[in-house]
């Protein structure tokens, strides 16, 4: 599978991390981008906005035009992360042929996740480094956006054992938690020299699919 290019739908759902046009809306994202380095690295508790001010190059104070607290850029910088992930995959999904079998759907989910993960490493590193420190009402969001995600894979996987591609004689539930958090392992391994992000991509997917396929396939 080629290094995917955006869809319409795509880039639209990729607005939200890319700098928008007005002086605002940059400084905005460079301060999201910054906040994503900073908890990428040092978690909640230890962050102080003074820190994303510092990698963001502006003062402290000027955070607050954009962002009222450290609790609202966290949850914004968490949104991000697993929605852009969850629609990035979802309408490549969606622009599929119907036709498309099981195994191509499957294939296609996996390699376009670890693509996003690897693509955008400090949101996916933030992600995993702040669930479960930050406050309950931002982890409540967050883990509604985990599960509508996860029904995704759910459904992909059903759908493969269900029309005899995949086997039906292991827990596809902790597969599933398996592949997802494999692949969540990437931001801390993968570098440049592993070889091009699409194709570490498609040896994972490779490797997951044969092992999971029907013996008579």
């Amino acid at each position: 599978m080629e290094e995917p290019k955006l869809t319409t739908a795509e880039e639209k759902a990729d607005q939200s991390l890319r700098a928008p046009g007005t002086k605002s809306e940059q400084t905005r994202q460079r301060i999201l981008n910054a906040a994503a380095f900073v908890f990428s690295r040092k978690g909640f508790s230890r962050t102080r906005l003074s820190d994303i001010a510092k990698v963001a190059n502006m003062k402290a104070g000027s955070l607050y035009y954009h962002f009222s607290s450290r609790e609202e850029l966290t949850a914004e910088v968490m949104s991000l992360g697993v929605n852009y992930t969850f629609r990035t995959v979802q309408n490549r999904l969606e622009n599929l042929p119907p036709q498309t079998d099981s195994i191509t759907r499957l294939r296609t989910a996996i390699e376009t996740h670890l693509l996003c993960l690897i693509e955008r490493s400090d949101y996916a590193r933030a992600n995993t480094k702040l669930s479960g420190q930050v406050p309950r009402n931002i982890q409540v969001r967050y883990d509604a956006s985990e599960a509508e995600y996860g029904q995704i894979w759910r459904k992909l996987l059903r759908d493969a054992v269900a029309d005899g591609s995949l086997r039906d004689d292991v827990n596809m539930s902790a597969i599933r938690m398996f592949i997802l958090g494999a692949m969540s392992w990437s931001v801390e391994w993968f570098k440049p020299e592993n070889g091009p992000a699409a194709s570490v991509a498609r040896d994972f997917s490779e490797m997951v699919l044969n092992g999971l396929r029907a013996q008579d396939r």
